[in-house]
């Protein structure tokens, strides 16, 4: 009986999580996009899946957090677009798996720190910063190594008003502080009143 009210609480968890994922993904609180830089919301589900339910459900909704990014490419994100008219395969390594595995070391993360401390304002906040570097990392990371140098220049030609320097200087650098500060603040005060709720686990 144990088994079963935790598999159906893991099943809603999941659920909500993944709604709130595709309705952040399809309406303007999901992403603050500037030119063809998108900065986004979405690791903060994620990482309160991580939290919740560990590794595991971290990797499902990182998973779909990247089918949702992967989706955007046809038509509704200049950058990526412009990925998958050249490598729709690399696009979607990029998006989805990348995604996947971040939340997946999200949840990993928070069980390591689990083992050092108890305190929920702490671990939650952690670990929503993890999962915003993870992605951050690891989506750039791909960028760069399955598309190359060469494509990276080729950025600029999105916008006219850009240069390379500039593109990531501003993609890695402002889209990676932005991201961060939000996912260690929101998953933070998010997490720990989870935590007090005992909607989540100690």
């Amino acid at each position: 009986m144990a088994k079963q009210n935790q598999k159906t609480k893991t099943i809603a968890v999941l659920g909500i999580l993944t709604g709130l994922i595709v309705l952040m993904a399809f309406t303007p609180i999901g992403y603050l996009k500037v030119g063809v830089v998108s900065i986004s919301f979405l690791m903060i589900p994620v990482a309160l899946g991580a939290l919740a339910k560990g590794p595991v459900a971290g990797a499902i909704l990182g998973t779909v957090f990247g089918i949702t990014s992967f989706a955007q490419c046809f038509g509704l994100d200049p950058f990526g677009t412009f990925l998958a008219e050249k490598n729709v395969v690399f696009t979607f390594i990029m998006c989805v798996v990348c995604r996947a595995l971040a939340g997946f070391l999200a949840g990993l993360v928070f069980k390591c720190i689990s083992k050092f401390t108890k305190n929920a304002p702490v671990r939650s906040s952690i670990t929503g910063l993890s999962a915003a570097l993870f992605n951050t990392v690891l989506f750039v990371g791909a960028l760069i190594g399955l598309f190359g140098k060469a494509t990276v220049g080729e950025v600029a030609e999105i916008d006219t008003s850009l240069n390379v320097i500039v593109f990531f200087a501003t993609f890695v650098g402002i889209n990676a502080i932005f991201e961060a500060i939000a996912a260690f603040i929101l998953t933070g005060a998010i997490g720990t009143a989870l935590f007090k709720a005992k909607l989540i686990e100690e």
